[in-house]
């Protein structure tokens, strides 16, 4: 929230008609089809990705901005700081079902999927079907027709375990310049904000390079049969919010330096920290579910 006095903000706030979620929905539309077309081998997918998400980020831009602007006008009263708190809330919620949806799918390949391939019902389909998890090698696994190309597993050291520091890490600093603002120590504030920032960008650089080592050295790919499949759908869903969580942090910074919020009004700190931890403690999940078992 502001940091300008609220006592003649209204009671509540109504804004004029935007234009900013069709433009952002647009953007999305490239990302989404873009990306179809990039994982199915055509050659323009991955420019439109990279269209959709220039679009996006450059409406996110205006749109914040905006917000921002209304908010340091006095705009927004007491109203309007408990809906952004509900809507903050419902908004991780349904990240709490998107990723209980992904997670579900982890466990069902792990217990149900693969355990029914292997049972009486097939043996005589694929005789040479070994049930278990994670598939490893074509013909004696999760793959009897052959068509899932030998794989090494990812294994929680050395990449995913300095990840899982770093993550954590940056969430004590920003709890660290959360106090630091409540005790209006601006300049602490401000510094454990960009230490975080630059935590988060260290923690998406590091899973890139496990990318690059999976599919260059253990030739563990999107199309590994349902390991990889699973394994780059979590780890990638995450680092992407891991990339939007940053750019939240990133934006409060900015704010930050330029004075806006109070000890006292500044939900939208608290909103974007809230997002953060709610990241911190979906990849303690998915370090524990897809690296160590």
């Amino acid at each position: 929230m502001s940091s300008t006095t609220h006592s003649a903000a209204p009671y509540y706030f109504v804004p004029k008609p935007s234009r900013y979620p069709a433009l952002a929905a647009f953007g999305l539309l490239f990302v989404v089809f873009g990306a179809v077309q990039w994982i199915n081998g055509v050659d323009w997918g991955e420019y439109a990705v990279a269209f959709g998400v220039v679009w996006w980020l450059g409406v996110l831009f205006q749109w914040f901005s905006q917000a921002v602007s209304e908010s340091e006008g006095g705009q927004y009263g007491h109203k309007v700081d408990l809906s952004y708190r509900w809507s903050m809330s419902w908004f991780i919620f349904s990240e709490v079902m998107f990723f209980g949806a992904f997670f579900t799918a982890l466990w069902w390949a792990r217990a149900h999927s693969v355990p029914a391939l292997g049972d009486l019902d097939n043996a005589l389909l694929w005789p040479d079907f070994k049930a278990v998890w994670p598939s490893l090698a074509a013909g004696a696994t999760a793959s009897p027709a052959g068509i899932v190309e030998p794989f090494i597993t990812m294994t929680p050291f050395w990449l995913p375990t300095i990840n899982t520091a770093l993550l954590l890490s940056s969430g004590v600093t920003l709890t660290i310049a959360h106090h630091a603002l409540r005790a209006n120590h601006r300049g602490r504030a401000v510094g454990f904000m960009w230490l975080t920032v630059l935590l988060g960008f260290a923690f998406l650089s590091v899973q890139g390079y496990e990318y690059f080592h999976a599919y260059s050295e253990l030739n563990l790919k999107l199309t590994s049969g349902v390991y990889g499949t699973t394994f780059f759908m979590l780890t990638g869903f995450h680092g992407f919010h891991v990339f939007v969580g940053m750019l939240m942090l990133l934006f409060i910074t900015l704010r930050l330096q330029k004075g806006h919020f109070t000890p006292d009004r500044h939900f939208g700190f608290e909103g974007a920290a809230w997002y953060w931890h709610f990241v911190d403690v979906v990849w303690l999940g998915l370090y524990t579910l897809v690296y160590w078992l």
